[in-house]
């Protein structure tokens, strides 16, 4: 039958309809729900310099320094080689993520002391930055209601994601370099995947953003507002993010003052941390670093990771029945120290960078080359040697070094430092030591060396 304006809706088109009608009337419901009170109100915010320059300003500053620390961090996770053998990774079933890994090179010696000590020292000099960002658009973490369309769901959700897992990479970050491990894993594989996390959400919210910035600088002159001080400081008209208060108060501080305090903020940071990487002069200013910025004098008068004691290596396990057992494709070999001391020595200046940013001055080692124990174990052209510590079972007691860190031929069983032989605390009475390799990849207490191919 038919009504003179063509055929009947077919019956299946009902319950179609009715499902549209409904997923049209949601956001109306969303938007007849009563405000909550508080934070959720748009005139809780009444700061008069909060809005899309500012908020931009500090953005930009992001944009540049959050990409140079994921950079580097994921060289971090690079140099410790964990494509080599599960003992050297913490992070299993990485699968997609580990796509970009390659042989950590050895040249030049520094090069993990460079971007390991920038990866943390940026690290701490932008977190002013991100604090000031969160304060800039933290009206938008209470907006309401929480999503008008699936676009504004997915902003919204990349919101979520960028948020929490800044505060989260930073957080586990400060707290590793400042040795609290109250972590309820390995931090490695929480930072790894957090990393990933935030960074995806980091892409997305530049891709939704970098218009609207773009367009926000240029909508206030940076020296303008420099020159601009409290009396002068006036709200940015209203825009259609709801950063610019409903209600803004009299200003307490200009822009350029919120500007200047972030910056020295993040001045200060650099100059109590970066000391701890560059060393020198600079290092009695590191008064963030986690280790002691005036060592003891003396030729082991340098910066000691962990401790003999710490770790459970008593002087019974290095004493006089210490062996070092090598062994490749012949019959172990076994030397007592006197032994190796008896042999040719050679020798290399090296510094050692661990992954909380803190670093050594380079260090005049001396002992045996990697590569000469090699051939003695019948292996010339190993690929990779697993180097065992006396350090009783637990993590990094055991670790792989790749073939071009064995055959370099600066990386050496160290048996003595700056002249004199090691101390206990420093890896006697053998230790790694590779060029531009992760500290606690350099072994210490050295009892066993097996070369593979």
């Amino acid at each position: 039958m038919t009504d003179g304006h063509g055929a009947e809706p077919p019956p299946e088109e009902e319950p179609r309809r009715r499902v549209g009608a409904r997923l049209t009337a949601f956001p109306r419901r969303l938007d007849q729900l009563p405000v909550p009170p508080g934070p959720f109100r748009p005139g809780f915010w009444r700061s008069p310099i909060r809005g899309p320059w500012l908020t931009s300003v500090f953005g930009l500053v992001l944009l540049v320094g959050i990409p140079v620390v994921f950079v580097t961090g994921a060289l971090s996770y690079a140099a410790y080689n964990p494509n080599l053998d599960p003992l050297n990774d913490q992070t299993p079933a990485k699968g997609l993520l580990g796509f970009y890994l390659f042989d950590w090179p050895t040249d030049p010696e520094w090069l993990y002391r460079l971007t390991q000590g920038v990866h943390v020292t940026l690290g701490i000099v932008l977190v002013p930055v991100v604090l000031a960002k969160l304060w800039s658009v933290i009206p938008k973490l209470f907006e309401w209601p929480p999503a008008r369309s699936a676009a504004h769901a997915l902003e919204r959700l990349s919101l979520l994601m960028l948020v929490g897992g800044a505060v989260f990479e930073f957080v586990t970050g400060i707290l590793n370099i400042q040795l609290h491990y109250i972590f309820p894993g390995s931090f490695y594989t929480l930072h790894f995947y957090g990393a990933w996390v935030f960074v995806a959400a980091f892409a997305v919210h530049v891709a939704l953003r970098f218009g609207r910035m773009v367009r926000a600088l240029r909508s206030r002159s940076l020296r303008d507002e420099m020159r601009t001080g409290v009396a002068g400081t006036r709200p940015e008209p209203p825009d259609a993010d709801g950063l610019v208060a409903v209600d803004p108060a009299a200003p307490t501080i200009a822009r350029r003052g919120a500007l200047g305090m972030v910056g020295a903020g993040s001045l200060a940071l650099l100059v109590v941390t970066v000391g701890q990487s560059i060393g020198g002069r600079l290092r009695s200013t590191a008064l963030l670093a986690p280790h002691n910025r005036a060592p003891a004098s003396g030729p082991n008068g340098f910066q000691v990771n962990k401790t003999a004691a710490s770790v459970g290596v008593t002087a019974a396990m290095v004493g006089p029945d210490w062996r070092l057992e090598l062994h490749g494709a012949g019959p172990v070999r076994v030397f007592t120290r006197d032994q190796l001391l008896a042999m040719e020595l050679r020798s290399a200046r090296l510094p050692i960078a661990c992954v909380e940013g803190w670093s050594t001055e380079d260090q005049h080692w001396s002992g045996l080359r990697l590569a000469d124990l090699a051939a003695m174990a019948g292996l010339p052209d190993a690929a990779n040697v697993l180097v065992e510590s006396a350090q009783p079972p637990g993590p990094y007691t055991s670790v792989v070094l790749r073939g071009n860190q064995i055959h370099d031929p600066r990386a050496l069983l160290a048996l003595r430092v700056n002249g004199a032989d090691l101390s206990i605390d420093h890896g006697f009475p053998a230790r790694v030591i590779v060029p531009a390799n992760p500290g606690v990849n350099n072994t210490k207490w050295v009892r066993r060396l097996t070369f593979r191919t």
